[in-house]
C-alpha cells in the first residue's frame, strides 16, 4: 500500500505546508482512521496516568494528543470549503458526526475530567504561568460546559445529541452549496443592455466556468449584487433576487427547513442538560456580552435609528422608481437598484467610476504595506504547489524572522461555498519549538476574462481588508498553547481585528498610493476619492437593518423555547420590530450558514455588531494620536490584542490596548447614527 502522505511525520515543503500534489481523496479516510485511534490511546494514557496529575502530564499532554487529528483536520475541512468534490463531500458526511462522537468521548471521559478538576482545585498552589492559569481555567470550563459533569445518563444522551447536530450541520451546508452551484440565470446580449463592462464580464466568465456560451449569473455574491445595483430590466432583478433568497428553501432534497426546527430543538435540549433556560444563555456566557438582555439592549439600540434611516432612504428610492413609469410599492429587487442611482445622484458616485481603480492585486499590495507600516511585516510569495491554481503563498516575516506562510484564495468557483472567510491549516504555538502559522484567506469575486485583471467594487475591497485583519491576528500570534493562539478568543472579540482593518482601505494616503489606474497608472483623482470617502455611509440604514434583523431572529431563536415552526417564528419577529417591506434580512433563516451550519454563530451573529462598538473606538486611538500609522498606537493594539490570541479575557485585552471600553455612541456614530441612549460594553 502507497505511504499516506497525511501521516508522514513531516512534510518536505517550503514552510512544512501540506503537500497538497500528493494528497487524493482516498487519503483522508485512513489517515483518520489511524489518527483517531492514535489519539485515543494517546488520550487514554493521559486519564490512566497513576502520577498525580500537573499542568505537564495533563494539560500539556493534552495540548499533544490532537495534533495529528488538527493536522489532518486543517487540510481536510479546509478544502471541503474551498474545493469541495462529491468524494470530499460524501467523506464530509461520514466524518462529521464522527469526530464530534469522539470528541464527546475524549471530554466526557470521567477520569481524564477528574485529573482537569483536580488541577482546578489545586490551581492556586501550582507553580503556573498567567497562560497556564488561562488555559488550565478554560480547559475545565469546557469539559463541564460539554457535559463532562452530567450523569451517565446526561452524558450519553448529550453526546448523541452532538453527534446528531454535526449531522445536521453538514447536511445543512451541503444543501446551500448545491442550491448556490446548481443555480444559473442564462442572460443574452439584450439581458444585459444597460449594464457596466464588469457586470458582462463577470456573467461571461462565469459561463466560460461552466464551459458554456454567452452570458450566465450565478448565486455568488460578488456577481449577484452588482447585477442588481446595475441590470434595468426589473424582471431580471427580480428572478435573480428571489432565486438569492431562496437558498436552502426550495423543496425537495436540499430544503433546509425541516433541519432548522430540528438542530433548534436538539440545541435546547443540549443547554437545559447543562442546567441552562436556554440556548442563547448558554452560548453567550463565555463571551463579552454574558447574556441574551445585553445583546437585545446593543441590537434595539441600532434598530431604531437604522429602520427611521432606511424608511427615509425608501420613499426617496421610491420616488425615483415612479420616475421611471414603474407604479406600486418599492420591492426588494429595486432596492439595489435605484439606491445605486440615488448615490449618483447625492454623491457624484458610480461604482464604475472606482472600479477601475480597485485592481486586486493593487489591493492585495495595499494589505500588505499597511501591515509592514503597522507591524513590520514583510511578504515574499513562496513558489510550492498548492489545492488550486489560483490559490497564492507568501512568507511572511519581521526584520528577517519567518512569521508565518499566508495563502490568498480570491476568486469564486463552483466548488468553493459562498462568502468570505479567515481559516489556518497550522496553528501558532511554542510548547515544542516555535511552531509558526499558516493562515488563509478565502474569497469570492468574480474572476476576469483571462489575461485581464480582476477588477473589486468598494465592498470587495472591503472584504478583503477584513479578511486580511483576521489572518494579522493569526499571523502576529504569539502564545505558548495553540488552544489559545489566535483567533481563539470569545466570538464578539473576534471580528474586532478584521472589522478594525477594514479603516485603512479608506484611509486616503492608501487610497492615493494603490488606488491607481488599472491602464494608466494615474492615482484616483482627488474629487472621486472625496466622493468614495464622502459615500461611506451611504444606505447605511439598509445595511444596518438587513443584518440587525438576521442577528435579532438569531437571538429570538435562541432565547427561549424552540418554535414549533421556526419559519412562522422569524416572520413573527420581524413583524414586531416592524422589518420594511422592501428589505430582506441578509441571511434568511434556510440559509444561514453562520447559524446553522454549524455551532459557530448560533446566537452569536450579534458579535459582528459588538465587535464594531470596539473597532469604531479603536481606530479613534490612532486618530487621537495624529496618525493612523501611529506606532505607539499600533505597538499597542500588536501586544495586547493581535498577539495575545485568548490568553486574558477580552474584556482585559481590550481594556490594556485603549485604557477603558467604549461606548455604543461609538459605532452609531461610525454608522452615521445619532448617539442616543449610549452604554458602556460593560454595564
Amino acid at each position: 500500500m502507497p505511504e499516506n502522505p497525511l501521516l508522514r511525520e513531516t512534510w518536505d515543503r517550503p514552510f512544512e505546508l501540506p503537500p497538497f500534489d500528493e494528497i487524493t481523496e482516498d487519503d483522508f479516510a485512513p489517515a483518520y482512521d489511524f489518527a483517531i485511534e492514535k489519539t485515543r490511546a494517546d488520550i487514554q494514557a493521559i486519564a490512566e496516568n497513576p502520577e498525580q496529575p500537573d499542568f505537564a502530564n495533563t494539560i500539556e499532554a493534552m495540548e499533544r494528543a490532537d495534533r495529528l487529528l488538527d493536522r489532518i483536520g486543517g487540510v481536510f475541512w479546509n478544502l471541503s470549503g474551498v474545493d469541495s468534490t462529491d468524494g470530499i463531500e460524501a467523506l464530509e458526511r461520514e466524518l462529521s458526526p464522527r469526530l464530534t462522537a469522539f470528541e464527546s468521548e475524549v471530554l466526557m471521559n470521567p477520569r481524564l475530567f477528574a485529573r482537569v478538576e483536580d488541577l482546578t482545585a489545586r490551581g492556586d498552589a501550582l507553580d503556573l504561568t498567567d497562560e497556564q492559569r488561562r488555559v488550565l481555567e478554560l480547559y475545565f470550563k469546557m469539559f463541564v460546559r460539554a457535559g463532562a459533569a452530567l450523569d451517565a445518563e446526561g452524558r450519553e444522551r448529550l453526546a448523541a445529541i452532538m453527534e446528531r447536530l454535526a449531522e445536521l450541520g453538514t447536511a445543512f451546508s451541503q444543501n446551500l452549496l448545491a442550491d448556490e452551484r446548481d443555480w444559473t440565470m442564462e442572460l443574452s446580449e439584450p439581458d444585459l443592455e444597460g449594464c457596466p463592462d464588469f457586470v458582462r464580464s463577470a456573467a461571461e466568465q462565469a459561463a466560460r466556468e461552466r464551459k458554456r456560451d454567452g452570458f450566465i449569473m450565478t448565486l455568488s455574491r460578488s456577481q449577484i449584487v452588482p447585477f442588481l445595483q446595475n441590470c434595468p430590466r426589473r424582471d431580471l432583478r427580480k428572478q435573480a433576487y428571489e432565486a438569492w433568497i431562496a437558498r436552502g428553501r426550495n423543496g425537495g432534497e436540499t430544503d433546509n427547513r425541516e433541519i432548522i426546527g430540528e438542530v433548534l430543538a436538539l440545541r435546547e435540549e443540549r443547554a437545559r442538560l447543562l442546567g441552562y433556560d436556554s440556548y442563547a444563555e448558554y452560548r453567550l456566557e463565555p463571551e463579552m456580552a454574558k447574556s441574551p438582555p445585553a445583546v437585545r439592549e446593543l441590537l434595539m439600540a441600532v434598530w431604531a435609528p437604522a429602520r427611521a434611516a432606511a424608511m427615509n432612504d425608501a420613499m426617496r428610492l421610491e420616488a425615483l422608481m415612479h420616475g421611471d413609469g414603474v407604479s406600486g410599492d418599492l420591492q426588494a429587487w429595486d432596492w439595489h437598484f435605484y439606491s445605486e442611482r440615488l448615490r449618483r445622484q447625492d454623491h457624484d458616485f458610480d461604482e464604475a467610476d472606482v472600479k477601475p481603480f480597485l485592481e486586486l492585486e493593487r489591493m492585495i499590495e495595499a494589505c500588505f504595506d499597511c501591515a509592514n507600516r503597522l507591524f513590520g511585516l514583510t511578504f515574499t510569495p513562496v513558489g510550492v504547489p498548492l489545492y488550486h491554481p489560483d490559490v497564492r503563498a507568501w512568507d511572511v516575516r519581521r526584520n528577517g524572522r519567518h512569521l508565518a506562510v499566508f495563502l490568498g484564495d480570491y476568486f469564486a468557483r463552483p466548488s468553493k461555498r459562498s462568502g468570505a472567510w479567515c481559516s489556518r491549516f497550522r496553528p501558532q504555538s511554542r510548547l515544542d519549538g516555535d511552531v509558526r502559522p499558516i493562515v488563509f484567506n478565502a474569497c469570492n469575486f468574480s474572476k476576469a476574462r483571462d489575461g485581464e485583471p480582476c477588477l473589486l467594487n468598494v465592498d470587495d475591497a472591503r472584504t478583503l481588508f477584513h479578511e486580511f485583519g483576521h489572518a494579522l491576528h493569526a499571523m502576529l500570534s504569539d502564545v505558548t498553547y495553540a488552544f489559545i493562539s489566535g483567533t481563539n478568543v470569545a466570538l464578539d472579540f473576534v471580528e474586532l481585528p478584521s472589522q478594525l482593518f477594514e479603516h485603512w482601505f479608506f484611509v486616503p494616503e492608501v487610497i492615493e498610493r494603490f488606488a491607481r489606474h488599472v491602464e494608466s497608472d494615474e492615482p484616483m483623482p482627488g474629487d472621486l476619492v472625496e466622493r468614495l470617502l464622502a459615500a461611506q455611509n451611504f444606505d447605511q440604514g439598509f445595511r444596518s437593518v438587513e443584518f440587525t434583523a438576521s442577528a435579532l431572529v438569531d437571538l429570538a431563536f435562541h432565547e427561549r423555547s424552540a418554535p414549533a415552526d421556526p419559519m412562522d417564528r422569524e416572520a413573527e419577529v420581524l413583524r414586531e420590530i416592524g422589518m420594511p417591506d422592501a428589505i430582506s434580512m441578509r441571511h434568511a433563516s434556510p440559509h444561514f450558514a453562520h447559524v446553522f451550519s454549524g455551532d459557530g454563530y448560533a446566537s452569536g451573529y450579534y458579535s459582528y455588531m459588538w465587535s464594531e462598538v470596539m473597532d469604531a473606538d479603536a481606530f479613534e486611538a490612532f486618530k487621537e494620536a495624529g496618525s493612523p500609522f501611529d506606532p505607539d498606537v499600533a505597538q499597542r493594539l500588536h501586544d495586547h490584542i493581535l498577539s495575545a490570541g485568548g490568553s486574558r479575557e477580552a474584556t482585559e485585552l481590550y481594556t490594556a490596548f485603549r485604557g477603558r471600553l467604549p461606548g455604543v455612541d461609538a459605532l452609531l456614530k461610525k454608522r452615521g447614527f445619532a448617539p442616543e441612549n449610549a452604554r458602556d460594553l460593560d454595564q
